[in-house]
């Protein structure tokens, strides 16, 4: 992985205690939009992660293919996961 191992760990670190947050405000039964927020929150940081990935991907990975005589392919990956990161759920 090319991206900055650190700061997407940190990002991931983050999601998963917002999860364990929002399994606890369930198990308390708290306020729908408040555990809705919550889920909303975290899927916020885990796309923020992702988008790091993929952006160093891109500026690596599909800039070394670009070098080469078979770029498709990569950029290809590349925007398969782009189109999945910007559909409509």
């Amino acid at each position: 992985m090319k991206a900055d191992k650190d700061s997407v760990k940190r990002k991931i670190s983050i999601a998963r205690g917002q999860l364990d947050g929002i399994l606890k405000m369930i198990d308390d039964d708290r306020y729908c939009v408040t555990i809705a927020d919550q889920i909303l929150a975290s899927s916020a940081i885990l796309k923020k992660a992702a988008q790091e990935v993929l952006e160093a991907h891109i500026r690596s990975c599909v800039r070394d293919a670009l070098k080469t005589d078979e770029p498709n392919e990569k950029i290809e990956e590349a925007l398969k996961v782009l189109e999945k990161m910007t559909a409509k759920a």
